[in-house]
């Protein structure tokens, strides 16, 4: 769910802080560079931007994209082929349309091949509708005609994921088909009896478990829905204000623009599902202003990774993975039961880099922003109603309100806030256009989930999780940790430039089941308890995630970079360094799932956010090394294991983490003035 840096509306509150930018010389980047910036590194926003006719039957298509899914969401619900198969006719007839072949193609220009493949697309998304009374009854029969449609369509859907959404989907999705065809020479461990080619498309196009499976079915609902919900959110002008709170929250206080980072992106992750697109839409302007309070380029370019990749994890969206969450593990859990237990591991990760960019603040001797360069506050919390839709789909969701419900009654709420807002223009042009937005944004999530499909039939056919599962847990020796290690290797490589949806779905296909398998050997899907459940899940999740900042391929990092002119590796490595919660928090779940908020009192809880903040309060100190002064490097590991203990939520290494942490606290206090030699650096010094 990406929200495009050019609809942010620019409102007077912003102004002094981007004046004073450009007083000082300090340089940000425009539009038109942020787009290119974007079109670089997130395959999403790689799109063509033609004129004349085509350009009005791409609007007008994707409109009708978006009155339909509202028809169905709102009158008539149809049966699950027809509302998938249409849905992704609609999502690859415009990817040809909009995403050339290559990333040099012309973007004024749709080639020709493009609306022969755009036809056949549309062809092929209504081809259940006209035989829908046969297949349904044919017994899993499939007819020649059958057989070369549903080529057809998985090749559309091959090229579809690889234009929009990036080659790795499309390569490993491939991969997977060649290995249900070719299971009877594949090692014993991997071995299985083969697939037809015959079989393999009615698994994929003529059943619901491959293209036409859950995650497809996902998209097709409560994925679209709140990308309307995002879109039309973006028309009320709350993307920039998002910008604008965070100043005045942050904005004075050491080290300023980092802080006004973090809370930003924590509040973009509410509506956005694109790590880099976060990166390029805050951090056009946090950038400028954490070099110049004196950050180093590759510290600047990380935090801004960090924090956006973060609002992925971020409930209540999580770049839409909660939904998928819900169809997934199954077994009656809601979705108020996938947010709760993401609440605390999210507070921990952006707790976790404020904390450091605060230490590393105060080792520079950095401060904050200038009153002169200051917003407006009271006008900026004037405008707190701008939260309201966010607010109420939150609550109305907590209520036990359907998922799609809840999205239209924001929807609503927009339109009604929009319509207030007297700072953005609004009516009904611009709500036609959010539903066009809307449709465009889905259009490479309908090609990732449908892809993921891919992956999940031939799993799910082959038994290729279980043999993958058995095949790491025999590696690891049965040991926890090891598997886990194995694991979150496992679902860093399978992250890497994917997209959150088809993130989570394929990590929690192949690498989920080893944890799963480990932790509850023997048991039935039926029978395994939801911790152990949730708790795989959200191990894969993350790891997944920040793949987007974990080098070589952090796409994330890289974005940064680019605003930065810091060095890409080294952005990334400090983009790990910042997100090192994310490193830790999957082990303590695995370990002792409190953390998820999973059978526990509320004390239980408050007492687990208490040692948590505390523990991650140390860990700060220790990967920065700075708390009151600078502290050595046996101080660093003592202060990085008493946060560890803290973290892990049993009452032993509890008290032991607080005695240390206590310890090591008093200590500096008595000695901060030691050692404790300020940088002096001067607000507003340019460095770099």
């Amino acid at each position: 769910m990406k929200m495009d840096d050019k609809q942010l509306s620019t409102n007077d509150s912003s102004k002094t802080v981007n004046e004073q930018l450009a007083a000082d010389q300090i340089e940000t980047l425009s539009e038109e560079q942020q787009q290119q910036l974007l079109e670089k590194y997130d395959t999403e926003s790689n799109t063509r931007r033609v004129a004349g006719v085509m350009r009005w039957v791409i609007y007008i298509g994707l409109l009708s994209f978006s009155l339909f899914q509202l028809y169905t969401a709102v009158f008539v619900q149809f049966t699950a082929y027809i509302q998938r198969t249409i849905h992704l006719g609609f999502g690859l007839t415009f990817i040809f349309l909009l995403f050339p072949a290559f990333k040099k193609g012309r973007r004024d220009k749709i080639a020709f091949y493009d609306y022969i493949l755009a036809i056949i697309a549309a062809v092929t998304g209504i081809y259940w509708t006209i035989n829908y009374e046969r297949l349904v009854n044919s017994m899993g029969m499939i007819n020649q005609m059958d057989l070369i449609v549903g080529i057809i369509v998985i090749l559309l859907v091959l090229e579809a994921a690889r234009r929009a959404v990036g080659l790795p989907i499309a390569i490993i999705a491939s991969l997977f088909l060649a290995y249900a065809f070719f299971g009877r020479v594949m090692p014993d461990f991997l071995a299985h009896r083969g697939q037809s080619v015959e079989q393999i498309v009615n698994l994929m196009y003529f059943s619901t478990d491959g293209i036409l499976g859950t995650p497809i079915s996902v998209s097709a609902t409560y994925i679209f829905a709140f990308l309307l919900f995002g879109a039309f959110l973006v028309k009320t002008g709350v993307g920039q204000y998002f910008n604008d709170l965070a100043i005045a929250v942050a904005g004075k206080l050491v080290g300023g623009p980092a802080k006004v980072a973090i809370f930003s992106s924590a509040l973009q992750g509410t509506i956005s599902g694109s790590s880099v697109a976060n990166v390029v839409t805050s951090g056009s302007y946090t950038i400028p202003l954490m070099k110049k309070l004196g950050y180093k380029k590759e510290f600047a370019g990380a935090v801004e990774a960090a924090a956006s990749t973060g609002g992925q994890l971020m409930p209540p969206i999580m770049g839409a993975a909660a939904f998928l969450m819900v169809e997934f593990i199954g077994r009656g859990i809601t979705y108020w039961d996938i947010a709760k237990a993401a609440a605390i591991p999210a507070l921990l990760y952006f707790v976790g880099i404020w904390i450091m960019t605060h230490f590393e603040a105060k080792r520079l001797g950095l401060q904050g922003l200038k009153e002169e360069e200051m917003p407006d506050r009271k006008a900026i919390l004037k405008k707190i109603y701008l939260l309201s839709p966010i607010i109420l789909i939150i609550v109305i969701m907590m209520s036990g309100v359907p998922v799609i419900l809840s999205a239209l009654y924001g929807i609503v709420a927009c339109i009604i806030i929009g319509f207030i807002n007297k700072e953005v223009t609004f009516g009904i042009r611009e709500i036609i256009d959010a539903l066009v937005d809307g449709a465009r944004t889905a259009l490479a999530v309908a090609a990732a989930t449908a892809c993921a499909g891919i992956i999940v039939g031939v799993v799910v056919k082959t038994g290729l999780g279980l043999s993958l599962a058995n095949s790491l847990v025999d590696l690891a020796g049965g040991k926890i940790f090891l598997t886990l290690f194995f694991v979150m290797i496992a679902s860093l490589v399978l992250g890497m430039g994917a997209p959150t949806t088809a993130n989570y779905v394929i990590t929690s296909t192949i690498a989920a089941p080893a944890i799963i398998t480990l932790l509850a050997p023997d048991v039935s899907q039926a029978l395994v308890p939801m911790t152990v459940l949730l708790s795989a899940h959200f191990f894969v999740f993350y790891f997944g995630i920040i793949a987007d900042i974990t080098p070589p391929v952090a796409l994330a990092a890289f974005a940064a970079s680019g605003i930065s002119g810091g060095d890409p590796i080294k952005t990334g490595v400090n983009s790990a360094k910042l997100a090192i919660a994310a490193f830790i928090i999957p082990y303590i779940i695995v370990y002792s799932p409190a953390l998820l908020m999973i059978d526990v009192t509320i004390w239980q809880v408050l007492w687990v956010v208490f040692t948590a903040l505390l523990g991650m309060i140390a860990i700060g100190a220790g990967i920065i090394g700075y708390w009151y002064r600078p502290i050595n490097w046996l101080e660093r590991l003592i202060v990085l294991a008493s946060g560890i203990a803290m973290i892990y939520p049993e009452s032993f290494s509890d008290f032991a983490g607080l005695a240390v942490f206590g310890i090591m606290f008093i200590i500096q206090l008595m000695t901060k003035d030691k050692g404790n030699k300020p940088n002096n650096k001067k607000l507003n010094t340019a460095t770099n």
